[in-house]
């Protein structure tokens, strides 16, 4: 992580590349996973961070996050300038864009902060620190009103959304990695291999727990290859059940029927 003055914004530059929908897995399992605690939740703000070279994302995060908690409000965060003054046009109710990075430049503490493709340029070793950075910033549990804290999602994906791999955190840390593909443009499960966030994709070697996932999960797709013939959907959703006999599967069907599933971080997280 970049070691610049306190008063400026705190991170790198990335890349910026962008396209329209590219996030849309993220967005959904949000919406549908963290939507309830967004209702909930007193401020309902969502921070997209480092939203690249175009806005769209931004836009696409109110639009399917105000679908299951109307109060959302979306801040739109950038490290490089003229990629802020670009975006102005585009503000409208409910979103704004700022000037920033990893110190999240918005009132209060957000109830989420979406942070894809942020991370892929920097070193695994920078990653917890970044991590923690960021939890420290979201939401805290109101158990009162029925509220886990504000949720952090840091993840990757390619360049039009078809596979994705994310790692959600809370304030205590991190909970659970999902991981989310276009099913007809599967090959194998270990194909989202390459899309796994900083933190887990140089550990995809013998030895490691993700290692070992992948290479279950690749198992269990070719044994569920007899279920191909009534759709990829439907042998998805076969090896996933069959993956739940070993691994901590957090989801069910109705996730699994959208190319994704769940599992809790402390099964895949790096030996140290």
């Amino acid at each position: 992580m970049s070691t610049r003055a306190a008063s400026r914004p705190v991170g790198t530059v990335t890349r910026g590349t962008t396209n329209p929908n590219r996030l849309r897995r993220m967005d959904r399992w949000i919406a549908a996973v963290h939507g309830a605690e967004l209702r909930r939740a007193a401020d309902p703000v969502a921070v997209d961070l480092g939203y690249g070279a175009a806005p769209w994302t931004a836009f696409e995060l109110l639009h399917r996050l105000r679908a299951a908690a109307p109060r959302t409000r979306v801040v739109g965060v950038e490290i490089e300038p003229v990629r802020v003054a670009a975006a102005q046009p585009y503000a409208r109710e409910g979103l704004v864009f700022r000037h920033g990075g990893f110190e999240v430049p918005v009132q209060g503490r957000p109830a989420l902060i979406r942070a894809a493709n942020v991370l892929r340029q920097y070193e695994e070793r920078e990653v917890a620190a970044v991590w923690e950075r960021l939890r420290a910033r979201l939401a805290p549990a109101d158990p009162g009103a029925g509220f886990r804290g504000g949720l952090l999602v840091e993840g990757t994906c390619d360049e039009i959304g078809r596979r994705h791999v994310w790692v959600a955190l809370g304030p205590e840390g991190p909970r659970t990695v999902t991981f989310a593909t276009r099913l007809g443009s599967l090959d194998r499960p270990s194909d989202l291999a390459e899309r796994l966030p900083k933190a887990l994709i140089h550990r995809n070697v013998p030895g490691e727990p993700v290692h070992a996932f992948l290479r279950d999960f690749d198992r269990a797709w070719a044994a569920a290859a007899p279920y191909a013939s009534y759709g990829a959907r439907q042998r998805w959703i076969r090896t996933v059940r069959r993956l739940t006999a070993d691994w901590p599967v957090t989801d069910g069907p109705a996730r699994w029927r959208q190319g994704e599933v769940t599992v809790t971080w402390g099964a895949l997280a790096p030996r140290d």
